[in-house]
């Protein structure tokens, strides 16, 4: 299952370091950030929850970037 989600990230580099963060938690498949847009695509591995594999993307990106934020 693929879903959107609104971020806010002040710039490309920023969205980079977030995207690689995403990639990288449990439950996540695959991983896509436009930073144009202002928007994270997460594909999530079969039997996860998104909502809470969303909550570890959310403190992963908040690591390497802490003034992002990704609206869940």
């Amino acid at each position: 299952m693929k879903k959107s989600y609104k971020i806010d990230v002040d710039c490309a580099n920023c969205a980079n370091k977030m995207e690689a963060a995403a990639r990288k938690t449990e439950g996540v498949k695959s991983a896509t950030v436009n930073f144009m847009m202002l928007k994270m695509i997460v594909e999530f591995v079969e039997g996860h929850d998104p909502k809470a594999v969303m909550q570890e993307v959310r403190k992963n990106c908040k690591r390497v970037e802490d003034d992002c934020e990704v609206y869940i």
